[in-house]
């Protein structure tokens, strides 16, 4: 009986199957194909070396993601070097900067790019620095579209009250936290289900404000890492977030919170492979079957 009952939901193309995707982020700090010495590098940084290159490659084999958002990365060519384009298709935010934010996604998953959210860059215009722009994309699964934003926010502020800091860091991040909420708010308001994740450079920690602001304008969000701490060189909060909006908090398997930890342990391997772990989660979409796909022009 439950063959013939998969037989027909198979010759039915407009039924609803579920799609399970991994979905993950991971700041690489510094990975770049420039040389050491490149006046755009800080004079501490030292470009990974081809073993380390080799090994972060290793990494993304096992991680294996079908969607990842890409931080601290100068450019698709230096993702490319750990996510060949033969299986990735590879969309980097277009701003000028080193670390930039990027999204990569498994070839035969089709989706559109939409412009950077470039207001993230709060800083004025004229300033020397420029902070990162958000890479933002739609996932285009039949019938249960999934819209995603990868960022990277400003670094300086893990702890403190953003209202009453008195660090420049802070009242740059609460900025960067207004324009983030903009972008939610219209996402809820359109029925959109969204995902915003990467570094926020923040600990949703106790009684943290900075996850309940994002939900002012009437958006409700899931973090699918609440309440869990990072294994990642030797254990902290977690300042790499997940956060699920609209449909989508509905579409997370429950236990898939993943950190794929490094075997090496030493202290030099932090600055060599990266001083973040990837962090992954897995979603169940309720999509239609689909044709292949590619990046949308």
């Amino acid at each position: 009986m439950r063959l013939w009952v998969g037989l027909l939901v198979a010759l039915l193309p407009g039924l609803a199957a579920a799609r399970e995707i991994k979905l993950a982020t991971w700041n690489f700090d510094w990975l770049t194909t420039r040389a050491a010495g490149d006046p755009a590098l800080p004079g501490d940084i030292q470009p990974k070396s081809p073993e380390d290159l080799a090994r972060l490659r290793a990494y993304g084999e096992a991680l294996a993601p079908d969607v990842v958002a890409v931080e601290g990365v100068d450019g698709a060519a230096a993702a490319a070097q750990i996510f060949p384009p033969a299986r990735y298709a590879i969309a980097m935010a277009g701003d000028d900067v080193v670390q930039r934010v990027g999204i990569v996604v498994r070839q035969g998953i089709s989706f559109t790019r939409h412009p950077d959210l470039a207001a993230l860059d709060v800083y004025p215009p004229g300033a020397k620095w420029h902070l990162r722009r958000g890479a933002d994309v739609t996932l285009d699964f039949p019938g249960a579209p999934l819209r995603i934003l990868a960022v990277h926010l400003k670094t300086g502020c893990r702890f403190d009250e953003l209202k009453t800091s008195q660090r420049p860091a802070c009242h740059t991040l609460a900025a960067q936290e207004a324009v983030l909420q903009d972008w939610i708010t219209a996402r809820a308001a359109a029925g959109e289900a969204f995902v915003v994740l990467g570094d926020f450079n923040r600990r949703f920690d106790g009684h943290d404000g900075f996850l309940p602001a994002l939900e002012r304008g009437g958006a409700s969000l899931r973090d699918a890492g609440a309440g869990r701490a990072s294994p990642c060189w030797g254990g902290e909060s977690f300042i790499d977030h997940i956060l699920l909006g609209g449909p989508a908090r509905d579409w997370l398997v429950p236990d898939s919170l993943r950190v794929l930890v490094y075997r090496e342990h030493e202290p030099e391997w932090k600055k060599r492979l990266a001083g973040h772990c990837p962090v992954s989660i897995r979603l169940n979409i309720p999509v239609r079957p689909e044709a292949g796909g590619g990046e949308t022009p």
